[in-house]
C-alpha cells in the first residue's frame, strides 16, 4: 500500500480526541515560545527580592521564585529553550539515524549492516545523562550540549526503526519491479522504501520530541543543560525543590508546566500512529 493511500485513510485524523487534545497543547506551547521571543509580563531574568517567594495574585499571575522572579515570564522562556532543545536535537538525529538506517537495510546480513548496528548498540548502552555527563566534562555544561547529548541517544532510535522498516519492504514485488529496471539502492531506498515508512518516523519523531522534553528538563536540572541566566523548567525546578514547604507555586508550575507539555506531544503521537496505521481501518 502507498504512502498516499495511507494518507488518505487517515482523512478522519482531526477527529481524533488524542490528536485533537495533544495538538491543541502542543500548538498553545509553541504559540507560548514564539510570544515570549517579544514578549513577557516581566523580563525573565529580572531579580525583584523584596517581592521573593509572592504567591499568584494579580500582579504576577504565577507568583514569584526564591529571587523574586515573575514564574509566569520564565515558564514563557523556558518553554522556547525545551522546544528548541528537543527539536534540534531530534531533527539532527533523524537527519542521521534515517539514512544510516536505509544503507544498513539495504546491505542487509553483510559486515556493513552488523557493525552499524552494533556502533547502535553501544549507543544505547550508554543513558542520555552519561552522555552528557561525558560531553560537558569536555566542553562545559550549556545547550548545545545538551542537543548533543540527546541528539546523540536518540540517533540509533531512527536507525533502528528505519532497517526494520525497510528491511521489511526490501522483499516486496514493487521493490524487486524497481530493482528489475535498473535502479540502484540508493535511488530504491530514497523513492520507494523512505516514503513507505515516513508515517511510523513521524509518530516515532513525536514520541522522541516529549522524551527530548523531559531529558532537557532532567539535564537543566542536575546543571548540565542551560545554564543561568536563560529559564529553563528543569533549572526552576531544582531551584525550588528547598522552598517546597514555603513557596510549593515555585515548583508545582515548572512541574505542570513539563507534564502537561510532555502529555500533549504524547497524545500526539499516539493520534497520528493510530491515524497513519492502515492496520487501523481508518
Amino acid at each position: 500500500m502507498s504512502v498516499s493511500v495511507r494518507f488518505r485513510q487517515a482523512g478522519s485524523w482531526l477527529r481524533s480526541p488524542n490528536v485533537a487534545i495533544g495538538g491543541a497543547i502542543t500548538v498553545a506551547f509553541v504559540a507560548i515560545a514564539l510570544v515570549s521571543l517579544v514578549w513577557t509580563p516581566y523580563a525573565a531574568e529580572a531579580q525583584n527580592i523584596p517581592a521573593r517567594l509572592r504567591p499568584p495574585d494579580a500582579v504576577h499571575w504565577l507568583g514569584t521564585d526564591g529571587l523574586g522572579r515573575d514564574i509566569l515570564s520564565m515558564l514563557m522562556v523556558g518553554a522556547r529553550t525545551s522546544i528548541a532543545v528537543a527539536f534540534v536535537a531530534v531533527s539532527i538525529a533523524a537527519l542521521i539515524g534515517v539514512p544510516i538506517g536505509l544503507w544498513a537495510a539495504s546491505r542487509q546480513g553483510t559486515l556493513l549492516d552488523e557493525v552499524l548496528m552494533r556502533a547502535n548498540d553501544l549507543v544505547f548502552a550508554f543513558p542520555a545523562l552519561l552522555i552528557a555527563i561525558l560531553i560537558t566534562a569536555v566542553f562545559g555544561p550549556g545547550a548545545i550540549n545538551a542537543i548533543i547529548a540527546v541528539g546523540i541517544y536518540t540517533v540509533p532510535v531512527f536507525a533502528r526503526l528505519t532497517r526494520a522498516g525497510a528491511i521489511a519492504l526490501w522483499p516486496r514485488e514493487f521493490i524487486l519491479a524497481a530493482r528489475v529496471s535498473g535502479k540502484g539502492a540508493v535511488r530504491i531506498s530514497l523513492e520507494h522504501i523512505l516514503p513507505n515508512i515516513l508515517n511510523t518516523l513521524v509518530v516515532q519523531a513525536t514520541i522522541q520530541f516529549a522524551l527530548g522534553i523531559l531529558a532537557e528538563a532532567a539535564l537543566a536540572y542536575v546543571g548540565l543543560g542551560v545554564q543561568p541566566p536563560m529559564p529553563s523548567w528543569g533549572k526552576m525546578l531544582a531551584d525550588s525543590q528547598m522552598l517546597v514547604s514555603v513557596a510549593p507555586h515555585a515548583a508545582l508550575a515548572p512541574g505542570i508546566t513539563i507534564f502537561l507539555m510532555v502529555l500533549g506531544v504524547n497524545l500526539l503521537g499516539d493520534g497520528l500512529r493510530d491515524a497513519l496505521d492502515p492496520r487501523t481501518g481508518s
